[in-house]
């Protein structure tokens, strides 16, 4: 593969994480997402092309607004470089293929989910409720899981976070139940319990991260 097609693929992957974090702004407070057009949250001038190039407007600019000098939040570069990332990733595992397409989709809806989830600890109905029937009407173009095995995925990863929400008295609450329903139907069965005990630990990696370097409590 050359690097030319490499960096397309990174630059279509980084213009849908410049999406994405359309997505992780407004879905938790219910805005549109489509209007107001982009602006800075704090002088509110609108956006022009120049500044929206993703991952290279950030670098260019110095992570500050164009107008005003505001800082502009480092999760917007970090989640275009992730997202372009892991198109990269997902077509050099897959190439030109329709397993390709969808692992790229999950990749990206997994991103919204645990920024979002990260930033306001909210694992939101919106974005859930839909892509569980998405996640099984995808599952009958991979060669893996399959229909049946993204049911069986989805009934087991309810089920046994639920079970754990039931005994932790709440010490999660239901939107990670629904979550694990969500990556049962995605992986199948019996991949959902190695993609929860993967899920498990890279949260908390991720939480003693943030509480070492004191970002969180």
């Amino acid at each position: 593969m050359s690097i030319v097609a490499i960096a397309l693929l990174a630059l279509l992957g980084m213009s849908l994480g410049s999406f994405i974090n359309v997505l992780i702004d407004r879905l938790p407070a219910g805005s549109s997402l489509l209007f107001p057009a982009s602006h800075c949250d704090s002088c509110r001038r609108r956006l022009s092309g120049l500044d929206l190039v993703p991952v290279l407007s950030f670098l260019a600019l110095r992570g500050r607004c164009r107008y005003c000098g505001a800082p502009i939040s480092r999760r917007v570069f970090l989640v275009e470089a992730a997202a372009g990332l892991l198109f990269v990733l997902a077509y050099l595992s897959y190439g030109p293929t329709t397993d390709f397409a969808i692992i790229a989709f999950y990749g990206l809806l997994f991103l919204v989910i645990a920024v979002i989830d990260l930033e306001h600890r909210l694992i939101l109905n919106k974005i859930v409720y839909p892509t569980v029937p998405a996640a099984l009407a995808l599952d009958l173009f991979l060669t893996r899981p399959g229909l049946v095995s993204g049911l069986a995925g989805a009934a087991a990863g309810l089920v046994l976070l639920l079970i754990i929400l039931l005994v932790s008295r709440g010490g999660m609450g239901m939107g990670d139940v629904k979550l694990a329903a969500l990556m049962g139907a995605a992986t199948g069965f019996p991949a959902v319990f190695v993609a929860l005990l993967l899920g498990i630990v890279l949260g908390g990696l991720t939480a003693a991260f943030l509480v070492l370097f004191g970002i969180r409590k």
